[in-house]
């Protein structure tokens, strides 16, 4: 029996709301082998029981079972239910359960609502929390009732004494004057008949408090705001709508204090029992005044709020060798602490958060730089209390309990871990338990550092978005978690951002250049390098390639156009260069005392020019624009051409004899064929010559096991990933990492700590490994030319002594699993490919098979290979 076990929407499981109808994909369940589609029926209706069809595609001759985009036109503020069915050769399926979305604000003539804020031009100096309400009646049984929420600032929303939504941090982190996104709740169950307030809590954030390591505050604005719509539908088919405007009341909340980097302060003393519900008396409190903001850059935020997601306890409750009181939670992560306590009115609780403890086992928190990372509460009355900062997040392990009420106890305390939601894809376990926690280590890392943004540490005062970081790790984030909306919200910002040349900022939101009087400031050397702007064209492609997906790939087309035409107008026969470049940024082949690797930024800058132009002329081509991709292709053999005869001498021996300059020119195709042998042995010769240790930074590393293993070197990619020893991935291991450093020797051998002033310990770049344990060391791969896993390449590489493997991924189509284990010879190796997919199934380094589970292997290419069906398969076959 087949049937449809799940129908999403944009790869999600819910939405939060949209403005175009969104793509559906379908995942299909049976026992049976070889299962494809070869027809699908999708319908959308106003009610979940289907009486009130609004789109019936009727039966779509079609395989297709992803990326699938119809078009009905949609009501603002209207709840539309999806379902399908499907055909395949022998069988009709039954409709699958049904997916519902909300569709948001569809025109913007629609929206009534202005900002307004519960600040004078006074406060444009203060980071303190401030509430704001709304009392109104509703006349009616109210049949729905859906409310638009933003702010400048940070918010978080009320109504008849109920906290609406999970989110955390709303509105997120965008390019506010360019991008703000607005959330969308149901609230039926909340509102009533009578009389109904709605209020919210506004708090700095990134838009008014300080951000940057530049330490400006009042970057986008001076004064936060709040904008709210509520759309009432009553059962006899009237509308109303409840907006912000200057009749909304306002007063200071009992948040003194709240900013990203330094905490929170909290005086309970000037808690408003009451401020959230109906009759509560606030004609102390001051008007809103409305303050002037574009509304055409409003967009509905669809998914991947940011939320709380692990509770970790106090690992241990201990002393520092200098007397501090100290709290372990195990972990490093980014979130915030719950307290539950109990004292007398002007009882103070603090918290000094932090990530590591120095040689001596003392608190640590040079690495911070200036930001305090502090909690602070005080007891309004007596009694208990449980608390948590509403404005702010911290990246930490152990806190330091500065204050207390009494004799505190590890029970009193408790970690959240707070990050963007995103379902968790990606699997991998194997024999060695390093590897095993390293996994661990680059998934925490993700978490931490996937705040609405993707930012590059979580703790000091810095958390921007560094595209370089981001685009290295791209893919590796894309196996463990579904990043599609988090990136492409990122994305738009990304392309808010560029310059008008087309040039992309270094961080993204762009924080350094943008100030609240001045619409662009470009200062010399703030946008463009190498590796760090080629997010604007690598990570769309890193999501193609998991997703299939060509819908962003139109969307982001105008920004990837642009940064490629930014590099040819500023390039000098085709050697790329620009102003300020990071290079292969902290390598350790860099000279004392720079961040700035060896290899030269002339060669960095133009292999990346000619990897992006590559990418960029492939994605032309797959949305049909076929005279950009002739023109692209052609200007990419130019560039390849160029890197060739400045790069190589004669006798195809590179210029620069660094290990990164070599991993570029193999990783990225750069050498002629006759030649690549002899990169790759020079390669391994450097590599030998560290004694088989990497000296790479952010733009070797990510590719230094694919340039090995890609080249018939696998044994050594293995060599170098289990390295334990200084420099390696498994040294932090070693270490007691719980998660990815900023420096390989962030802490030495001794203990003492790399330069304090900048020295993440929860830095993500590095673990962009991950993604080469993915693909090789699991096996689980996409075919180009069938992305998104519709064609997958199953070809896990054995080696290094590892005895086994498991790693599955969860597709759109379904989850693709290798696993692999091995004793002497022996190999037994179980797959799982997703309906209505393919896979070729490679087996390396096979000298016959035993057991092929009805698959047709032959040679090919030197490789014994099968093509196979969607299922599961257990293959068994003997090593060369």
């Amino acid at each position: 029996m087949i049937r449809i076990s799940e129908l999403r929407m944009n790869y999600q499981k819910e939405l939060m709301a949209v403005t175009e109808v969104p793509q559906f994909n379908w995942m299909i369940d049976s026992e049976a082998r070889n299962v494809r589609q070869k027809a699908y029926q999708l319908q959308i209706a106003k009610e979940d029981t289907f009486q009130e069809i609004v789109y019936d595609s009727g039966r779509i001759e079609s395989e297709e079972s992803a990326h699938v985009e119809e078009e009905f036109e949609m009501e603002t503020a209207s709840r539309y239910f999806g379902r399908v069915k499907i055909w395949t050769e022998s069988e009709e399926t039954e409709f699958s359960p049904v997916c519902s979305f909300l569709s948001g604000v569809m025109n913007q003539n629609e929206w009534k609502a202005c900002f307004v804020s519960p600040e004078g031009e006074e406060q444009a100096e203060e980071s303190e929390g401030n509430y704001i309400r709304k009392e109104f009646e509703v006349f009616g049984r109210v049949k729905r009732a859906y409310l638009f929420t933003t702010a400048l600032g940070l918010y978080q929303l009320w109504m008849n004494g109920e906290k609406i939504g999970n989110e955390e941090l709303s509105p997120g982190w965008t390019s506010y004057r360019k991008h703000l996104l607005y959330q969308t709740h149901d609230v039926t169950e909340v509102i009533r008949e009578g009389k109904n307030v709605i209020g919210a809590h506004v708090g700095a954030g990134w838009y008014k408090g300080v951000m940057g390591f530049t330490g400006n505050r009042n970057n986008y604005g001076n004064r936060t705001a709040f904008f709210g719509q509520l759309w009432i539908r009553y059962e006899d088919g009237t509308e109303e709508v409840v907006v912000t405007d200057p009749t909304w009341k306002s007063s200071r909340s009992p948040v003194v204090f709240a900013e990203i980097y330094d905490g929170e302060i909290y005086d309970a003393s000037l808690e408003q029992p009451g401020w959230d519900l109906p009759g509560f008396d606030d004609s102390g409190w001051r008007q809103a005044e409305e303050i002037s903001f574009d509304k055409t850059v409003l967009r509905a935020q669809t998914t991947s709020a940011v939320m709380e997601h692990e509770i970790l306890p106090v690992k241990e409750l201990f002393r520092t060798p200098e007397g501090d009181l100290c709290l372990d939670f195990g972990q490093n992560m980014a979130g915030w602490i719950h307290v539950h306590a109990a004292g007398k009115a002007g009882d103070e609780i603090e918290l000094r958060c932090f990530e590591t403890l120095d040689a001596a086992g003392n608190v640590y928190l040079d690495n911070l730089r200036k930001a305090k990372q502090r909690l602070y509460y005080r007891f309004g009355t007596d009694g208990e209390i449980d608390y948590h900062p509403s404005f702010t997040y911290q990246g930490f392990r152990y806190a330091k309990i500065v204050r207390f009420p009494g004799e505190p106890k590890a029970e009193n305390f408790t970690a959240y871990a707070v990050y963007s939601d995103m379902e968790e894809t990606g699997q991998f376990s194997c024999s060695h338990p390093g590897l095993n926690q390293l996994h661990k280590n680059v998934g925490w890392g993700l978490r931490s550092n996937f705040v609405d943004v993707p930012t590059d540490c979580p703790q000091r005062d810095e958390r921007l978005g560094w595209t370089g970081d981001a685009e290295i790790f791209a893919r590796t984030a894309s196996y463990l978690r579904n990043t599609y909306c988090f990136y492409e919200k990122w994305l738009h910002d990304l392309a808010c951002d560029q310059t008008p040349e087309g040039g992309v900022p270094h961080v993204i939101p762009d924080i350094l250049n943008q100030r609240a009087e001045d619409d662009w400031l470009m200062s010399q050397g703030d946008h463009s390098a190498a590796a760090w702007a080629d997010a604007a064209v690598i990570i769309p492609w890193s999501l193609y390639l998991n997703y299939g997906d060509t819908r962003l790939i139109r969307k982001q087309y105008g920004s990837m156009k642009a940064w490629i035409d930014f590099m040819r107008a500023h390039s000098d026969g085709n050697i790329w260069n620009f102003r300020l470049q990071f290079g292969d940024w902290v390598a350790l082949d860099a000279e004392e005392g720079s961040y700035f690797g060896a290899t030269p930024n002339d060669l960095t800058c133009t292999a990346y020019y000619a990897y992006s132009t590559r990418l960029f002329a492939r994605m032309s081509g797959l949305i049909g624009k076929t005279e950009e991709e002739k023109e692209y292709t052609a200007l990419y053999e130019q560039i390849r051409d160029t890197f060739h005869r400045t790069f190589l001498e004669e006798d195809g021996t590179m210029t620069a004899q660094t290990q990164t300059a070599h991993i570029l020119a193999l990783h990225f195709d750069l050498v002629e064929e006759k030649y690549r042998q002899k990169t790759i042995n020079r390669l391994l010769e450097l590599l030998a010559k560290e004694n088989g240790h990497l000296v790479t930074g952010f733009v070797g590393t990510p590719y230094f096991c694919h340039a090995l293993s890609g080249n018939g070197h696998t044994k050594e990619a293995y060599e170098l990933l289990l390295k334990e020893d200084f420099p390696s991935w498994l040294y932090q291991v070693k270490m007691g990492a719980t998660t990815v450093w900023e420096h390989w020797d962030g802490i030495r051998p001794d203990g003492t700590m790399w330069s304090p002033d900048m020295n993440s310990f929860n830095h993500y770049a590095y673990g962009a490994v991950e993604e080469w344990m993915f693909r090789v060391m699991g096996g689980i791969d996409t075919d180009e030319e069938h992305a998104g896993f519709r064609h997958s390449i199953l070809y896990p590489q054995i080696g290094g002594g590892i005895t086994s493997t498991l790693a599955s991924y969860q597709s759109p189509y379904g989850r693709v699993r290798v696993e692999w284990k091995v004793s002497g010879s022996e190999v037994e190796e179980t797959i799982e490919i997703p309906h209505n997919t393919t896979a070729t199934v490679k087996l390396y380094q096979a000298d016959s098979v035993q057991e092929d589970d009805g698959l047709a292997f032959e040679e090919k290419d030197g490789i014994i290979q099968a093509e196979a069906g969607s299922g599961v398969y257990r293959i068994r076959y003997r090593l060369s």
